[in-house]
């Protein structure tokens, strides 16, 4: 199947479109598909670029499906939001422009609070999180782990101080509600009040 440029008829094949990449043509028009529909409503899963690593770890500590790794290529990114249904998130406009995309967001601030702030006002993120279910690290759902079985893993103090643990199954690595959590808290709630 052939795609035509919108402004003069040019036809380019089909291939050069996958994912949603866009294409300049040599008479100022942009040539793509259509993008498909976006998924329907439901649990919000994630795909951000490099540039927002922090922003990743702290939508995964809000228990949100977040695929993110530092060096996620622009056509890595696109792949995932068409085949996995994920909202692609970014700050570069040149992504907006070269791929069309079921759901992208592009983000003004540079600042993590003001990109959770634009995302709780484009997607109400605050109705939809599950705080510390996701490993931080590597994005797993965490599994309930006794206290026995992680007794190596985590120091003295917090043995005597903690009954529940969590653990990652991908990484390994254990979480407990310790001080951390109430500061991330009320950190978020500050942010949110703002």
């Amino acid at each position: 199947m052939a795609v035509r440029c919108p402004r003069c008829g040019r036809e380019y094949g089909e291939a050069s479109f996958a994912f949603g990449r866009t294409l300049d043509c040599a008479c100022g028009g942009v040539v793509g598909l259509e993008p498909p529909p976006a998924p329907r409503e439901g649990e919000l899963r994630f795909v951000l670029d490099a540039m927002l690593g922090r922003l990743a770890h702290w939508l995964r500590l809000l228990g949100f499906d977040t695929a993110w790794h530092n060096e996620i290529g622009r056509d890595e990114i696109a792949r995932r939001a068409f085949e996995e249904g994920r909202i692609a998130v970014t700050r570069s406009r040149s992504l907006a422009r070269r791929w069309r995309l079921p759901r992208l967001i592009v983000l003004e601030s540079d600042a993590l609070a003001g990109q959770l702030r634009e995302l709780e006002r484009a997607l109400a993120l605050s109705a939809k999180e599950r705080p510390f279910t996701r490993c931080s690290r590597c994005n797993e759902l965490l599994e309930p782990a006794p206290p026995e079985s992680v007794a190596a893993q985590v120091p003295p103090r917090v043995r005597l101080e903690q009954s529940r643990f969590a653990r990652c199954p991908g990484c390994g690595r254990v979480y407990w509600e310790g001080s951390h959590v109430a500061r991330s808290a009320r950190w978020l709630e500050r942010t949110r009040a703002e």
